[in-house]
């Protein structure tokens, strides 16, 4: 699975991205800071079995904040993030949302999967899988296989939060882990996601040297 120091780099990229004018070191360090919480549910786990990707790893942690935010600047009359944190806060929390979704709760779903709908529905869905084209099948997809009689195949669903468990460095085993047992705290486990890892935060540092050339500049 991504370490949560992919998950940042992910997001430097998203942020430095989205953020246009946006960008400062404030700005950045609340998308970095909100997408490496979502990970606390790892803690969580040890108190409450099997909720290391369901506690926080779920679209509520987005869509809710998402809609409450969309409601606020769109539909009130006088927006409480507009008067005090201006277009700036709104475009840092927008940003914030988006980098969760997807450099930290999509990411993980393309990886051994999450509990996207916990708790309101208590099912491990895993979206790994691949897209190819080939001479013979034409385009093939294997993230979401569908079933002609009950939709969505069993190989996407994966089980609860009563059986399943994500081991960690800080939670190896569902259970007391033996004294011996090796604890794994992982950084990079694949050449791509070190690269991806190396490319988001010299991005992030190229944008922070930038502006801060610029705002001496000026």
């Amino acid at each position: 699975m991504p370490s949560t120091v992919v998950h940042v780099a992910f997001a430097g990229l998203l942020g430095v991205a989205l953020l246009g004018d946006r960008f400062d070191a404030h700005a950045i360090l609340v998308v970095l800071v909100t997408t490496a919480l979502i990970d606390l549910d790892t803690l969580i786990g040890i108190y409450v079995p099997g909720t290391h990707r369901a506690a926080l790893h779920n679209v509520w942690i987005v869509l809710v904040p998402g809609a409450l935010l969309v409601w606020d600047v769109a539909v009130r009359e006088e927006s409480v993030v507009l008067d005090r944190w201006g277009r700036y806060g709104y475009r840092v929390a927008w940003v914030s949302l988006v980098a969760v979704l997807f450099a930290h709760i999509l990411l993980d779903a393309f990886f051994n999967g999450v509990n996207l709908f916990w708790p309101l529905h208590d099912r491990f869905y895993d979206l790994s899988g691949r897209l190819l084209v080939t001479d013979q099948r034409g385009l093939v997809q294997t993230f979401v296989e569908f079933d002609s009689g009950t939709g969505v195949a069993e190989s996407t669903a994966r089980g609860t939060t009563e059986n399943t468990h994500y081991s960690t460095g800080f939670d190896p085993t569902r259970d007391d882990p033996p004294t011996d047992v090796e604890r794994i705290f992982p950084i990079a486990a694949t050449g791509e996601r070190f690269v991806l890892t190396v490319v988001g935060f010299a991005t992030v540092l190229f944008r922070l040297v930038e502006t801060r050339r610029s705002e001496k500049t000026a």
